[in-house]
Parts: structure tokens; C-alpha cells; sequence
């Protein structure tokens, strides 16, 4: 096995016997942190560990970070080892918001050197249409050895988002809805609004009608009118806390266009200071 962005129902159900195979659940509910754990007890994919966004995707909020701070990646590559994760493992993650949530670990697992990690197109959901095995079985765990290399120059600080705009060296993508970043409402964070020069898109706008992602060469055109229109700069992703800005940019390795890099604070992480600029509509 090999899949480094996406991988369907249909090919991850001939390899569920894979003895390289670790498969994630990161269902998770922002209006209810415990939905997602709920959820997996109640049935998952056969031998699926859950991992959860707060606890294990994130580190502890503080008053000077936005809502899902990176991780210990100390702590998370120990969490990977006990979970039976090697550097040889197949990882597939899933959800229940065609990777809203899942391309948080995808991203974070390709960050620590680990290429070989894949999200489950359309999640859970296509997974049942299509008639396959869920469980409530737990699965036993067989500990394995997972080293991390980080690679830290995959992700950007406020700072460095603030000087790279200031010098129009980057294109600064923001996944939230329009609503959200024109600041006409804002249901999660306190301030309402989106980081001045930075461009709406969606990450719904990856799939299509059925939750999945759209075809490589829908999501290359997509791209690159945007890109284009900005000069060619390289891309920065962002959205309310660094989760669904995963999302557009798993959407771009898929449609070939590889290198962009993520503002992991994002939003929530913006607004902690209340000195940066903010702009609406």
C-alpha cells in the first residue's frame, strides 16, 4: 500500500487485512467535543483507533493561541507508537465531514515525515453507502516504534503571515464560509472578519455533490485561477483554528500542486492579539 492524499472505499476495503495498515477515526463535533468518541463507540471502521482533535491532534488552549494549537510532537509521536504506528505503516484517516477533520492528522502526520497517510474520500458516510463492515469491536493495540521527523518550516506564525503580506510574498488562502470571513456572522470566535489581503475559498468547494473530493484536474483549474489572479505567490492556507485549512490544502497535493504550507494558528490565533489589523465584507 502506498496512498498519500486520498484513498476510496472501495480500496481501502481490499486491504483492511493489510498487516502495514492503521486506520484512524477523527470524527469530532465543534458544538460537542464528546460527539465524535460517541459516536466511534457506536460503530467505526474494522480495527479504527479514534483520535480525538482536542486531546490528541492539539495541544491545551492558551490566552495567547487560537483554538487548536499544534501539538506536542513529542507527545503525539509516542501516542503513534502505542497506537501501532512505524514509519512503514499505512495510516487512513476518516470522519464523518468528508475530511474536515481527518486532513487536521493527514497534515500533521505528513509534517512529522510520514508520507504514507491518506484520508478515506466521502468518510464514513460513503463508506456505509457502499455497504461495508462497521464495527463496535475495540481493536488491540500492538505497539510499535514511530519516529517523527519534523519538518517546521511546513506551518507559519502570526508574525510571519504579518511580515509575508507585508511584503506580498505569500497568497493567504482562508477555508471558512463566506459569511464568516465577510464577518456578517460569526458563530465560534469573538471577533468577527478575516486577516486583511488574505482570499476566501471554501474548502466545501473541494467535493462534489456526494462528499467527494472533486477529480485532480477540477481542483487544478480552481487553484490556479486563484493563484494566478495573485501573481503566482506561494500559498499559505488558514481558516478558524488550522483544522478545515488542512482541507484546501490536502485539495491541492491531490491537484498536483504541492508546497503550500499552512497557518496554524489561523483566525482564533490572528484575533488573540488585539493589536493586528482585522477586515470585514
Amino acid at each position: 500500500m502506498h496512498y498519500t492524499t486520498l484513498i476510496s472505499a472501495r480500496q481501502l476495503a481490499d486491504h483492511l487485512d493489510h498487516p502495514q495498515l492503521v486506520i484512524f477515526d477523527c470524527r469530532f463535533s465543534l458544538a460537542d467535543s464528546t460527539a465524535g468518541q460517541r459516536a466511534y463507540r457506536q460503530a467505526h471502521l474494522p480495527a479504527a483507533r479514534y483520535a480525538d482533535l482536542n486531546r490528541d491532534l492539539s495541544s491545551p488552549v492558551q490566552s495567547y493561541t487560537g483554538r487548536h494549537p499544534l501539538p506536542d510532537f513529542r507527545q503525539l509521536a509516542s501516542k503513534l507508537g502505542e497506537w501501532g504506528v512505524s514509519n512503514r505503516t499505512q495510516v487512513v484517516v476518516y470522519d464523518d465531514a468528508s475530511g474536515a477533520f481527518a486532513g487536521r492528522m493527514w497534515w500533521l502526520l505528513r509534517t512529522m515525515g510520514h508520507e504514507q497517510v491518506a484520508v478515506l474520500d466521502g468518510g464514513i458516510g460513503h463508506w456505509q453507502k457502499q455497504g461495508l463492515p462497521l464495527t463496535t469491536v475495540l481493536p488491540r493495540l500492538n505497539a510499535a516504534s514511530f519516529r517523527c521527523y519534523l519538518d517546521t518550516k511546513q506551518w507559519l506564525s502570526a508574525s510571519d503571515v504579518e511580515n509575508a503580506l507585508a511584503r506580498g510574498a505569500i497568497t493567504l488562502i482562508d477555508a471558512r464560509t463566506p459569511e464568516r470571513f465577510a464577518g456578517l456572522q460569526e458563530p465560534i470566535d469573538p471577533v468577527a472578519g478575516h486577516v486583511p489581503k488574505a482570499i476566501n475559498r471554501p474548502f466545501q468547494r473541494n467535493l462534489d455533490q456526494q462528499g467527494l473530493f472533486l477529480s485532480p484536474s477540477e481542483l487544478r483549474q480552481q487553484f490556479q485561477r486563484l493563484i494566478e489572479a495573485d501573481n503566482g505567490k506561494p500559498v499559505v492556507h488558514m481558516c478558524g483554528s488550522g483544522v478545515t485549512g488542512c482541507h484546501n490544502l490536502l485539495a491541492m497535493e491531490i491537484a498536483g500542486l504541492g508546497g503550500s504550507r499552512l497557518y496554524a494558528g489561523s483566525w482564533s490565533d490572528w484575533i488573540s492579539n488585539p493589536n493586528r489589523d482585522v477586515a470585514t465584507v
